[in-house]
């Protein structure tokens, strides 16, 4: 039963199924020409309904906590209303793909915080959870099988009946760190927030949502679900990456499916700004009249950009008015300050207000003394009222620090009222906000304190937001410790910090400034003054430091050389918009790995170049092999001889730098992808190339015998360097492949001063012999992130006995769309990619090592299956058989897919270099004319 004045959450499901059946979730997974699913108010209920059943069959009792893990909009819902209606208390978590220490270090702190919950988790992600002491995890469809046993009698179910005052959700305070708190927001805090918020939106069943934010951001639960269904209004979900990878697809879905209200930050305000273009170009219309407001929250509306952005839709139909800048926070409900006269009352201003509280919510502005201040007077922003948190899960005293004496909440920012108007001036808490999300700087600091180079306690990372910045930008300051008068060690730290934020956040930092110790200013307990660092950076301080680092870069990357004719000048606009910079800034001929260029940017790339030149996008091969935007150019000019290129298994990762070349042979795949991140940071060292396998291209055969591969790999590479010492090493089973290549030219009398091999036993035919097409073919769809791993290891059962054509059709109707068209892979490409691993794998069952070189290095990581020690005692210990001379074996942290990551690539690179110098230093000195 449910009653006129909803007394839990779960009232809010039951009234929207009873008053308002027609209407509930669309469920689009795509743009806006892309198919939907509708899911009614009662479809939902019925579907959480039977969930709950098998959540009880598990023994679940009221106030328990469950962990949700679902990346998809329908499995998410479910999943907590069957939570809701249970009475028991959902945390939405967001999976850290890729990164599986981290993610298990995030686990096992909710595990422990939340008293150990059950983890819900899709069916990709459960079968690729870590090992976490106490968790408890169980699959969607696991749970939705034991529900379908357990189906209740028919009839309206009875919800568990929670008191206003017991917890409806948890939201943890931060995904990027491992000490995130739990915010508990009761049933009271949500209604009392649902009924505040519709006093500003005045939204009703003939209403239309729009929400692309993922469920682990309170406002996407709360603003852009609960608060539709509470009104009856239809709600539209999609996908994030649909938003982020073409903006427009935003106002497109808008237009198609008639949206009324959505959220968007100004970051994507700005971007849609300046899509405007295009979509003129296009003479596209949109019909954006029942867009009545577009919250816009998460970060400082620029009253620019907001203005522009609604000048230029302005023919679209959109009303002048339907920006509304918001403010809100996980502990007051997500939005709960609105401002509904922008641009009106901000005319002349840098940034909007943020306008008045919702009914209930009080705000005040004060001093160090938790009194209130008079109105435009500056203090920390306190909030008062019904849907306020009442503190953190198992936190008592981060729960009194959030509070003052009498009661009212401490945000944490600064901020002022002008006649009940709010307007943020900054912040008191530590933290960056970049396109709407929030990076804690300890965080940063952390990761990047632990690179070479970096001073421990001498890194500080703070905010710079420049006139007209459509949002924040990060700044590292940090304290070289390189040797005086060596510009390209310093310059390699410089790389190396930069690369570590955008592999572990992915976003550049808009500056990276090395400064002597004594520009760090710290309070008597240590702490660097991060707010006075910022104050001195716009003021100018450190500008000669900033100049001087603009003249190291320009040095190292080979000077300034201005690009010629259309194409280079678009692609120096795209190489500007994937580095931060400016068009003018671009040299036509600087490497895109040493501009700081990642293996996922050439993915950015591809796209972008297809898109602006209206081009097929360029095979990665070509990216690979013309890295500058003058030889890219050049490539684009000319297809047909692009295509008809004769086969050269070496592409040039990094060029720069005056020491022994390093050459790398690809793993088992034949692709040399992996080693991109890990090659800028050789840049200024010593050039860095790669062995990419032959049968990528169109007219090519694989090769058909493990020697004629050696064979063709000398020759390539004595093309580029006649004669040694060389520095060789191969990745899993390309290791065996630079062992016989040493071996080759060792024999003819040359010099190999360094051979590594990445995690490879020199006895590979035993793991070749286990991989038949089936395997070759699944483990490759996992390489590409086709599918998770459970599915790689249950896809070979069910492929055996089907036609070749047959299994890679399968695989990839598993894929998701999006991934395979980042990838530009269809059937073809694919069955082509998984032949040629099959032919290499092949070549392996036979191979078996002999002969001697003098000496390797051993790299040892996790292996895929036993421990560590067995690895490295039974199997990796077997390479002192194969050499005359002592080897090295050396520890580096992750497993063996994981090694060159985003988590272990900075760690891993250091100990790669240290080796390398050690290996090569009397080679080093001879190429660049030194004493050794």
């Amino acid at each position: 039963m449910t009653t006129a004045h909803p007394r839990s959450v779960a009232d809010l499901l039951l009234d929207a199924a009873r008053h308002h059946p027609d209407t509930g979730i669309r469920y689009c997974s795509g743009g806006a020409g892309a198919e939907y699913q509708d899911q009614t108010h009662v479809q939902l209920l019925d579907d959480a309904t039977h969930l709950l059943d098998g959540l009880r069959a598990r023994g679940l009792r009221p106030g328990d906590r469950v962990a949700l893990v679902l990346e998809r909009p329908r499995d998410f819902l479910t999943a907590f209303w069957a939570a809701v209606l249970g009475g028991f208390v959902p945390c939405p978590l967001v999976p850290l793909r890729g990164d599986a220490e981290r993610w298990a270090a995030q686990l096992a702190h909710v595990t422990a915080l939340l008293d150990g919950p059950l983890l819900i988790a899709g069916d990709d992600l459960a079968a690729e959870l870590p090992a976490v002491d106490g968790l408890v995890a169980v699959p969607l469809s696991a749970l939705q099988a034991t529900g379908e046993g357990h189906r209740p009698a028919a009839g309206t179910p009875t919800p568990y009946a929670a008191a206003p005052d017991d917890t409806a959700v948890l939201f943890l305070t931060s995904g990027s760190t491992g000490a995130a708190k739990a915010v508990m927001l009761s049933h009271a805090n949500l209604l009392a927030s649902m009924a505040g918020k519709n006093g500003h939106h005045r939204l009703g069943p003939a209403d239309t949502t729009l929400n692309w934010v993922s469920f682990d951001h309170v406002a996407a639960l709360l603003e852009c679900h609960l608060l539709p269904l509470s009104t009856g209004s239809r709600q539209l979900h999609v996908p994030a990456p649909v938003i982020l990878g073409e903006p427009l697809e935003f106002l497109r879905l808008a237009s198609r499916h008639q949206v009324t209200m959505t959220f968007a930050p100004n970051f994507l305000i700005g971007l849609l700004t300046s899509a405007a273009e295009r979509l003129d170009a296009r003479g596209e219309r949109l019909d954006l009249g029942r867009l009545r407001h577009i919250i816009s929250g998460g970060e400082a509306v620029v009253c620019a950009t907001g203005e522009a952005f609604l000048a230029r839709y302005a023919a679209h139909g959109l009303a002048p008015d339907a920006l509304w800048p918001a403010f809100g926070m996980t502990e007051t409900c997500a939005g709960s300050v609105y401002s509904r006269d922008f641009p009106a009352v901000d005319r002349g201003r840098e940034f909007a207000c943020l306008g008045t509280p919702v009914e209930g919510l009080r705000l005040r502005i004060a001093g160090e003394d938790d009194e209130a201040l008079p109105d435009g007077e500056t203090g920390e922003l306190q909030l008062a009222g019904p849907m306020i948190t009442p503190g953190y899960y198992n936190d008592e005293r981060a729960t009194r620090e959030a509070f003052t004496a009498d009661g009212w909440f401490r945000s944490g920012d600064l901020g002022r009222l002008d006649d009940g108007r709010l307007t943020l001036v900054g912040r008191s808490k530590d933290s960056v906000i970049v396109n709407g999300v929030n990076y804690f700087s300890h965080d940063i600091e952390a990761a990047l304190e632990r690179l070479d180079g970096v001073a421990a306690s001498y890194v500080a990372a703070f905010p710079l937001r420049p006139a007209g910045s459509d949002t924040e930008q990060l700044v590292i300051a940090f304290h070289p410790e390189v040797p005086a008068g060596d510009p390209g060690a310093l310059y390699r730290v410089l790389i190396a910090v930069r690369s570590t934020v955008v592999m572990h956040w992915g976003f550049r930092p808009a500056l990276v400034l090395p400064l002597p110790a004594q520009a760090f200013p710290k309070t008597s307990l240590g702490k660097i003054q991060r707010a006075l660092m910022r104050r001195r950076l716009e003021s100018g301080a450190y500008a000669a430091e900033q100049r001087a680092v603009a003249e190291l870069t320009e040095r190292m990357l080979g000077g300034h050389t201005e690009p010629e004719g259309r194409t280079e000048r678009i692609l120096a606009e795209i190489y500007a918009e994937l580095f931060g910079t400016e068009p003018a800034a671009v040299s036509a001929t600087a490497n895109f790995f040493d501009l700081g260029g990642t293996s996922l940017d050439l993915l950015r790339l591809r796209a972008k170049v297809s898109q602006r030149l209206g081009v097929a996008g360029p095979e990665i091969i070509t990216l690979l092999t013309a890295p500058t935007v003058r030889a890219l150019a050049a490539r684009l000019s000319t297809p047909e001889q692009a295509a008809g290129q004769a086969y050269d298994p070496v592409v040039p990762l990094q060029t720069s730098g005056g020491g022994t070349p390093l050459f790398c042979v690809h793993p088992g795949v034949g692709e040399v992808l992996v080693f991109a991140n890990l090659a800028q940071y050789f840049t200024g060292d010593r050039p860095f190339y790669a062995l990419r396998a032959r049968g990528f291209g169109e007219h090519e055969k694989p090769f058909a015998t493990f020697e004629q591969m050696v064979d063709t790999y000398v020759d390539a590479i004595r093309a580029r360097q006649p004669h040694g010492p060389y520095a060789l090493a191969g990745y899993s089973f390309g290791a065996a492949v630079a062992f016989e290549i040493a071996k080759v030219l060792e024999a003819a009398g040359e010099r190999v001063d360094f051979l590594g091999s990445f995690n490879l036993p020199p006895h590979i035919k035993y793991r070749m012999n286990e991989l038949d097409f089936p395997e070759t073919a699944a483990n490759l769809a996992l390489f590409l992130d086709l599918v998770d791993r459970r599915t790689a290891r249950e896809l070979p059962g069910t492929l055996r006995g089907l036609p070749r054509e047959e299994q890679t059709r399968r695989i990839l109707q598993l894929a998701p769309a999006e991934r395979l068209a980042e990838l530009d892979l269809d059937e073809e490409r694919f069955g082509t990619w998984a032949e040629l691993a099959d032919a290499l794998t092949d070549l392996g069952r036979g191979y078996e090592p002999g002969g001697r070189v003098r000496s390797m290095t051993v790299f040892c990581a996790v292996p895929l299956r036993g421990t560590k020690q067995e690895w490295v005692e039974r199997e990796l210990r077997r390479w002192d058989d194969f050499t005359t001379g002592p080897n090295r074996y050396l520890d580096i942290p992750g497993e063996h897919y994981t090694l060159m990551g985003p988590r272990h690539v900075a760690a891993f690179q250091s100990i790669l270099r240290r080796e390398l110098d050690r290996a090569l230093a009397a080679a080093d000195a001879d190429r660049m004319g030194q004493p050794a």
